[in-house]
């Protein structure tokens, strides 16, 4: 008996499965892989999202089809967000530890190979001392050169390796920090709140150019637990950006900001750049050709006056400056 189970936890798995009896190469075909912590084969990219229905019930049908006993076992209910990013960041702290470790080996054995690269260059004929054809010593002389050549090979190969590692370390180090930076904190927010408009609009029956019929059924219920999981994230999400503005962290508005200040933005190379005019959700400004920039504020990364002095703002957004 083969059961294929879904839960956000552990995402989509298949039990009962063997070697040898066929049943890889079918759940390979559809996207399936084997993970050898898990014991299993799953689906990935499939924890603490909704279950791939279409891809479950195919799955299911090509392994009654070769003669398998499938059953299925679904579990949709949304974990809090608070557990989902919890999970994430430890997941990503192992993956991060995994990676300094490898690092290190990888350098290790750089070392090692670069030691014995020396070593072997070293054993050759001093000076340069070409092969002497038909000597005694030039087999001896030949395969010490080859030797030396195949070591230096392996060193290249091997400082190539650990490079490679120690960047992909550095790199992961990074991920858990941008994913919660206010910025792009701001930006997701605006994309699940959109997602969430998005689905109280099916349910009203007011999508499209003329409206459609409110959602009913299964339909119905699908929507209203996505909502739900949206709220959800949304409000977490809402409480990161709470909590960083306590730390100190600005989030800049439109109240904040005036026609005739300076901005900073790091992704337009120079700056500051004057602020030509405010708007709702982003400021426009001039920059050192003939056209203007639209600057989304979660995307400022520092505000100056008409005197082009600092600008720093208080927890309710008053302007050091007064203005």
């Amino acid at each position: 008996m083969l059961t294929i189970t879904h839960d956000r936890e552990t995402g989509t798995l298949i039990d009962g499965t063997a070697r040898g009896d066929g049943t890889y190469e079918i759940l390979y075909s559809r996207g399936w892989r084997w993970s050898r912590s898990l014991g299993s084969c799953y689906v990935p990219n499939s924890p603490d999202r909704e279950a791939k229905h279409h891809l479950i019930k195919t799955t299911a049908e090509a392994l009654r089809a070769a003669g398998h006993d499938v059953t299925i076992e679904i579990d949709d209910t949304a974990r809090p967000t608070a557990v989902v990013e919890a999970d994430r960041a430890a997941r990503q702290a192992e993956r991060v530890a995994a990676l300094e470790a490898k690092a290190e080996r990888k350098s290790a054995a750089s070392d090692a190979a670069d030691a014995n690269d020396r070593r072997r260059t070293e054993a050759l004929p001093p000076g340069g001392e070409p092969v002497k054809k038909g000597h005694h010593s030039e087999g001896r002389h030949r395969r010490a050169i080859e030797k030396a050549h195949d070591a230096a090979r392996k060193s290249v190969a091997a400082a190539k390796e650990a490079t490679e590692a120690a960047q992909r370390a550095e790199a992961a180090t990074h991920t858990t920090a941008h994913r919660e930076d206010v910025g792009v904190t701001l930006r997701r927010i605006e994309a699940l709140a959109a997602d969430k408009r998005g689905f109280e609009r099916e349910i009203a029956g007011t999508t499209g150019s003329y409206g459609a019929k409110p959602a009913t059924g299964a339909r119905l219920e699908k929507l209203t637990r996505c909502i739900e999981e949206l709220t959800d994230k949304i409000a977490y999400w809402q409480s990161h950006v709470e909590k960083r503005k306590a730390e100190g962290v600005t989030v800049y508005t439109k109240a904040m900001l005036r026609k005739g200040d300076y901005v900073k933005y790091s992704n337009l190379g120079l700056w500051p750049y004057p602020v030509q005019r405010v708007n709702a959700k982003s400021v426009t400004v001039g920059t050192e050709y003939s056209w203007t920039e639209t600057l989304p504020y979660h995307k400022i990364r520092g505000v100056y006056n008409s005197d082009r002095q600092p600008v720093t703002f208080d927890a309710e957004g008053n302007r050091s400056d007064g203005r």
